[in-house]
């Protein structure tokens, strides 16, 4: 799956992450905190702060310790909640630690290489949304637009 970004639900202003396969047409929008997606923001669009965030300082312990994020994945949809899992590798042994797809995907976000991120089929099959590809053209502009305009400022809680 990649990562298309962050947007706002309208009518409730709830932030949404949004993946879409990457061979294949579905998506899987996720329902997130505005904190992290704050974290998501900032890290697409190479924002950096007077202070590290916490996504920020995990990957520097990471980095100091030598070890790197391998993969993300999105295990299971259980009564509206998703959960993910992180994959971290070192020198000698992977690991995988339970973790919030929101935190996953901030912390991904923050790799300058591109960190493997997949989704369960089961997740797919039951949360995943399918557009045709006229809608599709239409609603990646759309999100695009969105993206270039938004600012972190946007998701703070009132």
């Amino acid at each position: 799956m990649s990562l298309v970004g962050v947007r706002v639900e309208v009518p409730t202003n709830q932030p949404i992450v949004l993946l879409r396969e990457e061979e294949g047409q579905r998506y899987l929008p996720i329902f997130i905190g505005p904190p992290e997606a704050t974290a998501i923001v900032y890290a697409l669009q190479g924002m950096e702060t007077p202070r590290p965030m916490t996504h920020d300082l995990f990957k520097t312990v990471l980095d100091e310790m030598a070890v790197r994020l391998q993969r993300v994945v999105i295990t299971e949809l259980h009564d509206g909640t998703f959960y993910a899992e992180i994959e971290l590798g070192g020198d000698a042994d992977v690991r995988r630690i339970s973790s919030r797809p929101s935190d996953a995907l901030a912390l991904a976000a923050r790799y300058p290489d591109s960190v493997p991120i997949y989704a369960d089929e089961a997740v797919l099959e039951e949360a995943g949304v399918l557009f045709d590809q006229e809608d599709e053209e239409v609603e990646i502009q759309e999100f695009r637009e969105f993206l270039n305009q938004v600012r972190p400022e946007d998701f703070a809680s009132e």
